[in-house]
């Protein structure tokens, strides 16, 4: 059975909000940036205002049975207003200085990525997983980003798993990052459209999600 994937509207965002709180609840980059004082409501708190941010200045898209959501923004997307960045300062909380601290950083490979559209985030509710939602997702994604102009796509992820696979699909390491106590984090691009021979992409469900660049 296909997954049928969609543009989110406005309407949406509370549902997808709540996917991304589940699917991104035990990982790597949220526990290390979101203090564990109710970490859950924090997390789903910032997906929101995220996925909103998404939503009006690149695009968001959700599956059909709201089981799944991906959003992208372009290399000329603004940054958020300044109450919603105040309220993601509160919500990191002492945290905030692992978002703004610098990291050791190795480039692995060379190339240019201010022209590059960024995946933000993309996860799949736990009970979705198995169904090729992640897959979906991605191919979705990515074939909007090359509609409006995108030669590359680019993400983040801090969990190994996530660069095994993506490198399946056309995705290489371009640089990586370590920051003290806190998990590795690799930096990955892909060159738009065709990510694979097939058209097909990798499916990314709760346990291999993509972090938001900025969670």
């Amino acid at each position: 059975m296909n997954a049928v994937v969609r543009p989110a509207t406005a309407a949406d965002l509370s549902s997808a909000a709540d996917v991304l709180a589940e699917a991104f609840r035990d990982y790597a980059w949220t526990r290390y940036v979101i203090p564990e004082e109710n970490y859950p409501d924090r997390l789903r708190e910032l997906q929101y205002l995220y996925l909103s941010h998404a939503l009006s200045h690149g695009f968001v898209a959700v599956t059909e049975d709201l089981d799944g959501v991906i959003a992208l923004l372009p290399p000329d997307a603004s940054d958020p207003d300044e109450a919603t960045l105040e309220r993601i300062l509160a919500l990191h909380g002492d945290r905030i200085s692992r978002l703004q601290s610098g990291a050791a950083v190795t480039d692995q490979a060379g190339g240019d990525d201010r022209a590059a559209w960024t995946l933000e985030t993309v996860g799949v509710r736990p009970a979705g997983q198995g169904r090729g939602l992640g897959g979906a997702l991605v191919a979705f994604g990515l074939a909007k980003a090359h509609a409006r102009g995108a030669a590359y796509v680019r993400l983040e992820t801090s969990d190994e798993r996530n660069v095994r696979l993506y490198r399946r699909y056309g995705f290489e390491v371009t640089g990586r990052a370590d920051r003290p106590g806190g998990p590795r984090v690799w930096r990955m691009r892909a060159t738009v459209p065709g990510l694979h021979d097939d058209g097909v992409s990798p499916v990314t469900t709760a346990s291999s999600a993509v972090p938001t660049t900025t969670p």
